[in-house]
């Protein structure tokens, strides 16, 4: 029997060098099918934001910097052959893991962005280094180790959604009532991720794992169109598929014939009184990559050609879309703004999210001054990755706008903001706030974090430093890309672009335009 000797050293590189990896390239079944989503695309706000995902991408993979600035938090699947014989580990297996997640994330010349609190329900301290990983192992028969590593963002992940149906319940019943409460906060066009049976964490597993597979849709849709016999499973795909594209939810919301590029589904034996379901998206920032250790050295994944991007290069177009001076803007201008405008912001901004504007509300209830003036100004919803070689900032994409909707009012009504800059749309109590306030929501596109960081001239922090990337800054921008999602009246674009694009759909229109 021959053994395999997996080294410490090794591990930790391959699982440094593949974080870097999927930090900037896109796997490519993913690039091949959102192209032939943005090639078919009848919706122009769809198409436009399928436009800049896609310029993003390319433009990650030439400058080797994150396609998103939430560059996620780890999760690291082992299969363990058990003829694997370890060698010069100073900890566990763990450990090494985790030390691999240090040296990806804390790269001199592609910093990425610690996104990880320890202690998540009181002090939720970030933990400076992204770590530690989620990790799952499982003892398999053989003499090499096979690892997928991936970087879940936050933004998807909280989209996840889990129930225990009734064996006689309707999985794609519950698909399509589970979707549309997802919103937009995922960045679709992604994929889904379904796990069945098992219990109530094998399902969640299942999902989860299901993620990690290539997209194959239009190569399924293909084989039923030539009259193949398709498997129950691939039978149930291709039907979610079309039905939850039907839904009209779109490019990040916005309405339009591509929500999903794929489904995946797995399945586990299960108690005869149960049926565990779990439900997770993958966002337009699908990052995960595939290696084996089988003892000769350290993993480095080969780099894609940048053949495989198609020929989309999204700019700024001041035909289409309203040129705006934050330094100059009032709220009568604001009020003038008008649902689904397009603009390109110049001038000064302040950034803030969750935790700056918990800690505003605490200055504000005790009647303790704020660190900077709010007045007139727009708050942009990010937390970007730190600069490297001459930057300005990192990639500084939108965050999910719905997580300071419970400050919305406190903000529009205290501190004399006037306008808001996120990911996706707004709840109904901000809304309310925003109407009542006549302010107004604009969109940013989630997933083109490095695209956006292109408009951004300079950046200084100005109040809470110590929050790391939470801290509030003031970005100097030009022609920075948003699209109006609410304005001052409460219309939502997210409200009334998927309204009208499922019952465009329903009319049968668009029969046969799918990614393929």
């Amino acid at each position: 029997m021959t053994t395999t000797t997996i080294r410490q050293e090794d591990l930790i590189e391959s699982i440094a060098g593949a974080l870097q990896f999927i930090s900037y390239y896109h796997p490519g079944d993913y690039i091949a099918h959102l192209a032939r989503a943005y090639a078919h695309e009848q919706s122009p706000a769809a198409k436009d934001a399928m436009a800049q995902i896609l310029t993003n991408s390319r433009l990650s993979a030439i400058g080797r910097r994150p396609m998103c600035q939430d560059t996620g938090i780890v999760n690291v699947f082992l299969k363990v052959g058990m003829d694997v014989r370890w060698e010069g580990f100073t900890a566990g297996l763990d450990e090494a893991i985790n030390e691999g997640v240090r040296r990806g994330y804390k790269h001199p010349d592609n910093g990425l962005r610690a996104s990880v609190v320890a202690d998540p329900q009181f002090e939720r301290r970030n933990t400076r280094d992204n770590t530690p990983a989620v990790i799952f192992t499982e003892i398999v028969p053989g003499g090499t180790v096979e690892i997928t590593v991936a970087a879940k963002g936050g933004g998807s992940e909280n989209k996840a959604k889990m129930q225990m149906l009734d064996p006689s319940d309707d999985v794609v019943d519950w698909v399509l009532r589970t979707v549309p409460t997802m919103g937009a906060g995922w960045c679709p066009p992604g994929m889904l991720g379904i796990g069945i049976g098992g219990t109530a964490e094998k399902a969640v597993l299942m999902a989860k794992e299901s993620l990690m597979d290539d997209l194959d849709m239009y190569a399924l849709q293909a084989r039923a169109a030539a009259g193949a016999q398709l498997d129950k499973v691939e039978e149930l795909r291709l039907e979610l598929f079309h039905k939850v594209n039907a839904l009209g939810i779109g490019a990040q919301g916005l309405g339009g014939l591509t929500t999903v590029l794929d489904v995946k589904i797995r399945m586990y034996p299960t108690h005869a009184a149960s049926k565990p379901i779990a439900l997770i998206p993958n966002c337009a920032a699908t990052r995960h990559a595939h290696f084996v250790l089988d003892g000769s050295g350290p993993v480095y994944l080969p780099p894609p050609s940048l053949d495989l991007w198609p020929d989309v290069g999204w700019a700024p177009d001041c035909e289409k879309s309203r040129r705006v001076n934050l330094d100059t803007l009032t709220k009568q201008e604001v009020a003038r703004w008008k649902p689904g405008d397009t603009l390109l912001l110049s001038g000064k901004m302040l950034t803030g999210r969750d935790a700056a504007h918990k800690r505003i509300q605490d200055l504000l209830a005790r009647g303790e001054k704020l660190p900077v003036d709010f007045s007139g100004r727009v708050i942009y919803y990010v937390g970007p990755v730190d600069p490297v070689r001459g930057e300005a900032v990192g990639p500084a994409g939108p965050t999910t706008a719905t997580r300071m909707d419970k400050f919305t009012d406190m903000m529009l009504a205290r501190t004399g903001l006037i306008a808001m800059i996120g990911k996706a749309e707004r709840g109904p109590v901000a809304i309310a706030a925003i109407k009542q306030h006549k302010s107004a929501y604009l969109m940013a596109v989630g997933g083109a974090a490095y695209l956006v960081s292109k408009a951004i001239k300079s950046a200084r922090v100005v109040g809470f430093e110590d929050l790391g990337m939470e801290a509030i800054y003031e970005f100097d921008v030009v022609d920075m890309p948003v699209t109006v999602a609410v304005d001052c009246d409460g219309t939502s674009v997210h409200s009334t672009g998927p309204a009208e694009w499922q019952k465009r759909i329903a009319t049968g229109a668009f029969k046969g335009i799918g990614v393929c």
